[in-house]
This record gives C-alpha cells, sequence and structure tokens, in this order.
C-alpha cells in the first residue's frame, strides 16, 4: 500500500473496508477478485478503501444515492 496519500483517511478507512469485504457486494466481488489473482489480502483491503472512497465521493458529487448495478458494472 502506497504511503503517499493520509495516513489519518487510510487510518479511519481499514475497518470500513474489512467490514465492506463481508457484508458490501460491490467490495465482495471486488476483493474476490483480486484475491484470486494471487494478491495479498491486504493488497485487497487497499482497493477495498479505495473502492469505499470512490463510492462515497460519487455519492456526494452527484448528488443521487447510492446505485449497487452501477458498481457491480465496472467490476463484471
Amino acid at each position: 500500500m502506497s504511503k503517499v496519500g493520509s495516513s489519518r483517511i487510510r487510518r479511519l478507512l481499514y475497518m470500513p473496508a474489512v467490514s465492506a469485504k463481508r457484508y458490501n457486494p460491490v467490495v465482495i466481488a471486488l476483493y474476490s477478485r483480486i484475491e484470486s489473482t494471487g494478491k495479498s489480502k491486504m493488497v485487497a483491503i487497499g482497493a477495498a478503501m479505495r473502492k469505499l472512497l470512490h463510492m462515497v465521493f460519487g455519492v456526494l458529487k452527484s448528488g443521487k444515492s447510492f446505485n449497487k448495478r452501477l458498481h457491480m458494472l465496472e467490476i463484471t
């Protein structure tokens, strides 16, 4: 995981990413795809953190509610 970004944001996103890899279908699909390629669990968690951040910014920027189908299209 890169140390370039804010360590505070990384620290704040870690537990939501761990929870999302268990309960959020979008993150579950991403996590399993990354892990199936042989990447480490921390790489997959880092990708989940980034995905959560992108989802949050997308909802805030667009002003629309979260659409799971939109994000599932990106993964498949």
